[in-house]
């Protein structure tokens, strides 16, 4: 850890941290000055500072092939970049000079000084101190963003786009895991399907949905869905609008008193959806109601999706609530 220990020394000097006035007996031996490694250290810090800005831009561009190896080796670059920079500054630019003596005793005032002294005579042989200082404070500060980008997500900053995208449209047919086309006729009461988009990816977010029949007395869907359920019909986005687990258990009124109606049920944190009512959340920490689908049965008796979803699929945020999903 010596040299990791002279680098930081080095660099301390380098930003002006450590000034000292007047002349007094040097503790470290002058050295010879290095301008080629200098020069090698400022382009290590930022070919760092680089690598870290396009680990940002990788992470915020959901459209490019292989992304987690980008990410990979963008974020492993730019530490394996700064690294050699420390080893550089450690080697070629700091003074190392070995003394041995006792232990020394607690802290003093006189220790603290010539600490400080230290710090101040291993960077004057350094003849580009402000070169160095503006790489480092660019490469602190690249690095510093690429490890708060993953953080912004969550709030989520970037690459929201696709929350509000979905595979569903009019005539959208939906098929089963294989790829068989649903039948209304097929869909039983008290059973719980999983349901795709026709030639779609099935591993897309807005993709998954869960289809339940109903008793159509028992709907109480808004006005403005009346026409969302044919024959007590409905599907829903399988993806909890909590955190993004699947909404997986299709819980039916097996005891009325404790269990009133049927409800759909995430097993990760319980958020539990009532499907007759719109999806409305009945209990957990489920933010806002599961997405409706809405859905028709054409000539065939085949069920097909009459739109696009009542909102946006996915955990809940503030940008969530207030715009619509559209079609891929």
């Amino acid at each position: 850890m010596r040299w990791l220990r002279a680098a930081a020394v080095a660099l301390l000097g380098a930003l002006g941290l450590a000034r000292g006035a007047g002349r007094r007996e040097r503790v470290v031996q002058p050295g010879e000055p290095a301008p080629r490694s200098e020069l090698v250290v400022a382009a290590l810090l930022l070919g760092a500072a680089a690598c870290a800005v396009a680990f940002c831009v990788f992470y915020a561009t959901d459209s490019l092939g292989h992304q987690t190896q980008l990410l990979g080796l963008s974020l492993g670059g730019a530490l394996a970049l700064l690294s050699a920079a420390l080893i550089v500054t450690g080697k070629r630019l700091v003074v190392e000079e070995e003394l041995e003596e006792d232990y020394p005793e607690p802290e003093s005032p006189d220790e603290q000084e010539q600490v400080t002294a230290i710090v101040r005579e291993s960077a004057r042989p350094l003849t580009r101190k402000r070169l160095l200082a503006g790489a480092a404070g660019v490469a602190g500060t690249a690095l510093g963003a690429a490890l708060i980008t993953p953080a912004l997500s969550l709030g989520p900053a970037l690459d929201t786009e696709s929350l509000y995208d979905a595979p569903w449209r009019r005539g959208t047919r939906l098929v089963g895991e294989r790829g068989t086309p649903y039948r209304a006729a097929g869909i039983e009461t008290g059973t719980f399907y999983t349901a795709f988009p026709e030639g779609a990816d099935p591993e897309e977010l807005g993709s998954p949905v869960v289809v339940v029949r109903l008793d159509p007395a028992a709907l109480a869907l808004p006005a403005e869905r009346a026409r969302w359920a044919p024959d007590g019909i409905v599907a829903y986005s399988k993806v909890c609008t909590h955190a993004g687990c699947a909404v997986a258990i299709y819980r039916k009124p097996l005891f009325a008193p404790a269990e009133p109606r049927p409800a759909l049920v995430c097993p990760c944190h319980y958020s539990t959806f009532d499907p007759a009512a719109g999806g409305k959340v009945l209990f957990g920490p489920a933010g806002r109601a599961l997405p409706q689908l809405p859905l028709e049965i054409d000539a065939t008796g085949q069920l097909r999706a009459a739109g696009n979803f009542s909102g946006p699929v996915g955990p809940s945020f503030w940008g969530v609530r207030t715009r619509r999903p559209r079609s891929t």
